[in-house]
């Protein structure tokens, strides 16, 4: 839970930071034409501590807060010190690949930016169905708990689906991304991981 508390921490503050410098936002945000032409590349890590206003910061730092703790304890618990490493990393590697759509997508179009942790929260979030797939889960399209391996795939549907239609200004091919991440990460630290997801779904 250490690392998530200090994600947490330092993601307010950062973003409460870029809420009153206008400046200092634009220097942190995602912009795949600054990165490719400019050789920005810090922007495919900063993106991620910065949000659009306190809504978005809330929700994420929201889910977050729900699954980071349980995951975290989980894979400590699963892997003893080597866990806090593997949260860090799939953290890290969430926000990193979330960018890999939009980077294809987008290195020549100068006016793209985005910003948020949404790619390494649904990382958090999808490791966290993989190692505990009947846990109920509630969103705000589902008021009543749903087990985590329904709910996620739904969510993956959504978000692919979303991503393809445009038009919302929201990037969820990050989130797509960020969620295969967080499945893909886990299995290939453990891919008994897989195999125990099966048989509790069976159970």
């Amino acid at each position: 839970m250490y690392i998530t508390y200090l994600l947490l921490v330092v993601t307010i503050i950062v973003s409460v930071k870029a809420f009153n410098d206008n400046e200092f936002k634009w220097k942190l945000i995602w912009n795949p034409y600054n990165a490719v032409h400019h050789k920005q590349w810090y922007r495919s890590f900063t993106h991620a501590f910065i949000h659009a206003d306190w809504m978005h910061l809330g929700f994420n730092m929201f889910v977050l807060y729900g699954f980071g703790i349980g995951l975290e304890e989980m894979l400590q618990q699963r892997f003893g010190p080597k866990g806090y490493l593997f949260f860090g990393c799939l953290y890290l590697g969430g926000i990193l690949f979330s960018n890999i759509l939009s980077l294809n997508k987008h290195k020549d179009n100068p006016h793209y930016n985005s910003l948020g942790a949404s790619g390494a929260v649904m990382a958090v979030l999808f490791a966290y169905v993989l190692m505990n797939p009947n846990a109920g889960l509630m969103f705000i399209f589902f008021p009543v708990p749903i087990p985590a391996y329904i709910m996620g795939p739904l969510i993956l549907v959504a978000e692919y689906y979303m991503s393809r239609r445009g038009g919302s200004r929201i990037a969820h091919d990050a989130h797509f991304a960020g969620a295969i991440f967080g499945i893909v990460f886990m299995t290939i630290v453990d891919y008994k991981l897989v195999l125990e997801f099966v048989s509790k779904i069976g159970s």
